[in-house]
């Protein structure tokens, strides 16, 4: 099936205009996790390493990737397990950079009388396939001894799925943030009964390009790194102007916003550093056990760490 969605994917592929060579375009969803990315185009920091960067939002995985895959974009910010489905797929990839993890950040919300995850048997479940929520939602199954068969499965962007439970439209819904805040604001009764806290590591994202783009453009690829510490370390140090940002870039009230970055963990450049040389990888190993176990024909194996993530890029920034 991955293969086909990969033809689907090159054949329905959002279409974007294009670039001029020197161009770089990143692909992004409106991800609290990805606003370092926001934060260099808006001060600067891109063009401070010598980069003209475009930024191009997308509101569902499957758009993205289909902008990856055709050369549309040239780097994409992708989940993990995004990265896993799109080599299953055959996809020539690598991840090369680890931009954030989430914890409270990813969520699955119900109401009233809902109060836990094998409360939600026989119940409609809103939620975005082989995205985050997907891995989430099965992660949570499972740890409760039941499978994505026990609930009925509703499939719909993150950015609705929130607000499809808010309405009626089904009972329980998975998503992040700031559509999590955003959804439970307006809903009265409606909770978070689960989040990615109980699986620390299993929600991440990495910054993706194909492999030929990387060993063709290494250099440009360790200024969007430097780039993007840079941003991380102004959100750290001026987060009311880092946040405000990132809120505005998402469109998200900035009340609300701030204790829902809470539970997101930005990496910067001496952190990547550090996670790639093994935390990382045990938790992709953990990420892609899980993936394999719940969903066996789509993703009937996980590629090697060597085969998915390109390491040359960060010890390159790090060296400089």
């Amino acid at each position: 099936m991955l293969k086909k969605l990969m033809i689907a994917l090159i054949a329905t592929a959002a279409f974007v205009p294009a670039a001029s060579a020197e161009t770089v375009r990143i692909g992004l969803q409106p991800w609290l996790g990805y606003g370092p990315l926001w934060v260099a185009a808006e001060k600067g920091f891109f063009e401070d390493r010598g980069l003209d960067v475009e930024l191009i939002n997308f509101n569902w995985d499957q758009d993205v990737n289909a902008a990856l895959v055709s050369g549309n974009i040239q780097v994409q910010a992708a989940a993990t397990n995004t990265l896993i489905n799109l080599l299953n797929a055959g996809a020539e990839l690598r991840g090369f950079m680890i931009m954030d993890a989430a914890y409270e950040a990813d969520a699955v919300i119900a109401g009233e009388g809902i109060e836990s995850i094998t409360d939600l048997a026989g119940k409609r479940v809103a939620y975005e396939l082989g995205a985050t929520s997907d891995l989430l939602l099965n992660y949570a199954l499972r740890e409760n001894g039941m499978s994505i068969d026990d609930v009925e499965a509703v499939p719909m962007g993150a950015s609705e799925a929130g607000l499809a439970a808010i309405a009626g439209r089904v009972e329980a819904a998975v998503s992040y943030e700031p559509y999590i805040s955003a959804a439970l604001a307006q809903g009265d009764g409606y909770k978070v009964i689960y989040d990615a806290s109980a699986a620390p590591g299993l929600i991440s994202d990495l910054l993706v390009a194909e492999t030929s783009y990387i060993e063709e453009n290494r250099d440009t690829l360790v200024a969007i790194v430097k780039a993007w510490d840079d941003a991380v370390t102004f959100i750290r140090e001026n987060p009311e102007e880092g946040g405000g940002i990132i809120a505005a870039a998402v469109g998200s009230e900035m009340d609300q916003f701030t204790v829902a970055f809470e539970g997101v963990r930005l990496y910067d450049l001496s952190e990547n550093v550090e996670a790639l040389a093994g935390p990382f990888q045990e938790a992709y190993e953990s990420i892609g056990s899980i993936m394999v176990e719940v969903n066996p024909t789509d993703v009937p194996q996980y590629p090697a760490v060597a085969d998915a993530l390109d390491l040359s890029v960060i010890e390159a920034a790090a060296a400089e």
